[in-house]
């Protein structure tokens, strides 16, 4: 399996694995300059790169770096971001700063992570009923605090 990434940027980094073990590979924000955050605030934040899935039955997602959404509160804007196996435009990564004080975005900073997993691509069938299951319609909650 090959994930093809394209620079579209001289000074784009690659993604990087922080560790042997690491599902996700962190990207890098392409700034020419700090950005602030400001508390509450959003913004797009450019990669530099493109990437070329392995096959249409794959996906990228893109999912926070939990330091920085622990500790500073930077979080996806859209929560989890759906790179789809035709897109081969540059990654950007909306984030959103939920924390009560600004935040300085550095040039190369560690952003997000991208995560490739395979997806199911099943055939749609409408029906008049659904399998009868013990939880049925039961939404939030139903199943109890503990």
């Amino acid at each position: 399996m090959e994930l093809k990434i394209k620079k579209l940027d001289p000074r784009a980094q690659l993604p990087t694995r922080g560790t042997s073990g690491s599902a996700g590979l962190d990207l890098h924000a392409l700034l020419d300059q700090p950005i602030t955050v400001p508390a509450g605030g959003r913004i797009s934040v450019p990669t530099g790169i493109a990437i070329g899935l392995p096959s249409p039955e794959t996906v990228g997602l893109v999912f926070a770096r939990s330091g920085l959404a622990v500790k500073h509160g930077l979080c996806l804007s859209n929560g989890v971001g759906v790179i789809d196996s035709d897109y081969t435009g540059e990654i950007k990564v909306g984030l959103v700063n939920l924390s009560e004080s600004p935040y300085e975005l550095q040039p190369g900073e560690r952003i997000a992570q991208l995560v490739v997993m395979p997806v199911l691509l099943p055939q749609l069938t409408e029906v008049e009923e659904l399998q009868e299951t013990c939880r049925g319609a039961g939404g939030f909650g139903s199943t109890g605090r503990v």
